[in-house]
This record gives C-alpha cells, sequence and structure tokens, in this order.
C-alpha cells in the first residue's frame, strides 16, 4: 500500500484545484525552505507532507530526530502533540454532536456539574460547548501569565505538559476555581477550553478520554500512532529542543519552562510525560502522534468528514465563529470549532485563501488546510518555538502557494 493510501481511506483521488491558474504546489520551493532552517539551525529535524487534491505530493523526513545520537527523522517518527491535540479532541466532540449526544450550545453544567467558575464579582454565568471550542468562554492558561504567582499558577493549574500528578477530574476543579477573565462570549483568549471539553467528551461517552477518542476518531481513521501517551519507549519518538539565539538549539533533557510570547511566564514541559500512561489525558496538550495520522484527519475534514462526519458538521467547524476577535499575534484570524480561521487576508499578509484552517502545537508543529485550493499541510518539527510560530511557518506557507 502506498504512503498517500495509509495516510486516508479516501485519500487517491485528484481534482483539479480552483480553476485559477495555480497547478499546485512546487516541491522544489518546498525542500529549499526545510534546507534553509536546518542549515540556519533554527530547527533540528521535520517532518512535512503535503497534500493537494486528494494526494500527497511532497513528502519529506529531514534533520535528526535525535542530534546527539545522530538518529535521522524518518517519515513515521511521532513527536509529542502540544496543540495539535485540540483538533483531534474538538473533533470527537463534534462525532458526538453528530451522533445527538452532545449540542454546541448546552451548557457544560450539563455534563460537568461541579464546574461553575465565576466571575471575578462573583456571579456565575453559562459557559457552552461551543464556547469552549471556540476559545471565548472566559477562561486562560497558566503560561500566559505574567508572574509565577498568577491566579492559575495559585490554584495549581497544570496546562497539560508537566507531570502535575493530577487526575483530569482534580485539574477542572482546580480550573473552575479560577474567576474568569471576562464574560463567556465576550473576548477571545487562547484557554484550556479544549482540556475542558475533554471531560465534557469523557462524560457524554461514559468511557475515560483516551478510550473516547479512540472509538469516536482515531480508530475509525487508522489514527495507530496518536494518543495520549507513547506505549513504550519507542524509539521513534522524537527528542525535543529548544530554539537559542546565541547557539543551535538546546536538548530538552528534563524538565523545562519555556516561554513562547514576551510577557508570558511559559509553558511547563517535561517530555517525559509522553510515556506516562497514569498522566491525565490533556485535551488540549497532551497527545502524541505522527505527521501520517494527522495528515489523515485533515484529510477527512477538507473532504467533506465522511466517515465521521457530515459535511454540514465540517463546515461549522470551518466557520469563523468569532467575527473580528481572535488571537492578537495573527491579525485576520478569528476562530471556528477547535482550530483559527482566515477571514481578513489584507490584514494576515498572507497567500492563503479566506477560509483556510489553522493551527500549531508548542512542542514545534504547524498545520494548515486551505480548502479552496485543495490543500492539506502538516509540519511536525522538535524544535519549539521556531516550528511553531518562527520564520519556518511563514516561509513554507509561501512556498507552498508559490
Amino acid at each position: 500500500m502506498s504512503f498517500a493510501n495509509e495516510i486516508s481511506p479516501s485519500f487517491s483521488s485528484r481534482t483539479s484545484a480552483t480553476g485559477s491558474g495555480w497547478h499546485g504546489p512546487d516541491p522544489s520551493r518546498i525542500d529549499a525552505v526545510i534546507d534553509r532552517a536546518l542549515a540556519d539551525q533554527r530547527l533540528v529535524g521535520a517532518v512535512v507532507l503535503v497534500a493537494h487534491g486528494g494526494r500527497l505530493v511532497h513528502r519529506r523526513a529531514a534533520g535528526l530526530a535525535d542530534r546527539e545520537a545522530a538518529r535521522p527523522m524518518q517519515l513515521d517518527a511521532l513527536f509529542r502533540l502540544a496543540s495539535v491535540s485540540k483538533p483531534i479532541v474538538s473533533t470527537a466532540a463534534m462525532v458526538l454532536a453528530s451522533q445527538g449526544r452532545l449540542k454546541l450550545d448546552d451548557a457544560v453544567t450539563r455534563w460537568l456539574p461541579d464546574f461553575r467558575p465565576r466571575l471575578p464579582e462573583g456571579s456565575e454565568p453559562v459557559i457552552t460547548l461551543r464556547q469552549l471550542l471556540t476559545h471565548t468562554a472566559g477562561l486562560g492558561y497558566r503560561f500566559l501569565e505574567a508572574t509565577d504567582d498568577g491566579p492559575y499558577a495559585r490554584a495549581g493549574v497544570s496546562d497539560g505538559m508537566d507531570c502535575s500528578g493530577l487526575t483530569l477530574a482534580e485539574n477542572l476543579r482546580r480550573i473552575a476555581q479560577v474567576p474568569l477573565l471576562y464574560a463567556p462570549g465576550t473576548a477571545w483568549l487562547y484557554s484550556l477550553a479544549i482540556d475542558v471539553l475533554g471531560g465534557v467528551v469523557e462524560a457524554a461517552s461514559d468511557a475515560p478520554l483516551g478510550d473516547a477518542v479512540r472509538k469516536l476518531v482515531t480508530g475509525p481513521l487508522e489514527m495507530h500512532d496518536t494518543g495520549f501517551f507513547a506505549a513504550r519507549h519507542d524509539a521513534r519518538l522524537a527528542v525535543p529542543y529548544v530554539n537559542s539565539t546565541a547557539s543551535a538549539p538546546r536538548r530538552m533533557a528534563g524538565a523545562t519552562v519555556a516561554t513562547p510570547f514576551e510577557g508570558a511566564v511559559g509553558i511547563r514541559f517535561d517530555p517525559s510525560r509522553a510515556f506516562d500512561a497514569s498522566a491525565f489525558p490533556s485535551g488540549g496538550a497532551g497527545m502524541v502522534g505522527s505527521a501520517g495520522d494527522f495528515m489523515r484527519l485533515l484529510e477527512t475534514l477538507r473532504s467533506g468528514g465522511s466517515p465521521l462526519l457530515a459535511r454540514e458538521l465540517v463546515n461549522e467547524m470551518g466557520r469563523n465563529q468569532t467575527g473580528g476577535q481572535g488571537p492578537a499575534d495573527a491579525p485576520g484570524y478569528g476562530f471556528g470549532l477547535g482550530f483559527s480561521v482566515l477571514h481578513d487576508k489584507e490584514a494576515a499578509a498572507s497567500p492563503e485563501s479566506v477560509g483556510t484552517w489553522r493551527w500549531g502545537g508548542a512542542y514545534g508543529h504547524s498545520w494548515f488546510v486551505d480548502r479552496a485550493r485543495e490543500l492539506s499541510v502538516v509540519a511536525f518539527t522538535n524544535t519549539l518555538y521556531e516550528g511553531m510560530s518562527g520564520r519556518f511557518v511563514a516561509d513554507l506557507r509561501d512556498a507552498v502557494h508559490a
């Protein structure tokens, strides 16, 4: 079976793109971007997959999965997914919605009766599942706080990438203790909302989150390498590295704090969490998987959702639900149900089509789906934060669209 057919059961037929005269990505441009990032020591290793018109048109494993052991990156490498977990768990919730077991505008308390965070003045607003999916629920992230003495830090909340020793129920209890940052539905802030959504998926499925995600998403799509931990010390798991302005990226040898944004205290990483089957299943950050597996999911959604979802539900996921509100560092992007959605090309200074889906992961990943051009692109790297939000991400985008 070809690698293309391994990615998705429907990943075989090619159709024309937009009729605009654009004939698809130029592999040489993509390779040039990868080569330059490796030569500049901005990345240690990467797996890049590009699908166009339903076919895999470019695939490359480049650089090193383990620099110190001189282990080359392989196409089937495993990665700590960080926030690439979010669209997987969001899709699981949407499958439950398609089955009538969840409704997007249900109150979270229908499924998590004790999850009742309050506004600073003491009132208890209703939070809906749609607000969780769009990051408009009023929640935040510990890593976005300005100091180690912020409200989430004082509550002992885990962002899902450290070895906290907490259960999911206990982490949700701690999140609910922290006052909301704004009234639900009135603003946008990246948050622990998908961890809360994971608790809802558990309750609605009457199963642990890992089992629920396997039954609803990864099992049907044969994403066999994707789950909430690596089953063993799998040699395919890439070693993570952290960018340094003064030298080559440094190996993340143990628990590490690294900040993606100026003014934020930073994410608490512990790479050993990937091997800990007892770590709570963080719907927002806790999964492990491969680029090929994730491409299966993207292509399933891009092509209409079968066998997971009806097309109208995929369209709802990919609709900008937040108007002009969205990530402060990504002008022109709003948010759908599980990922950002481009609504203003000029503001974003992007060649992508309006409606393009995009997000990434803090361990060094980015991905996008341009449905108008029938494109799905996955770029998993082992180097943070270059692979998530550095020059490489924009260069790859531009090379694919050139």
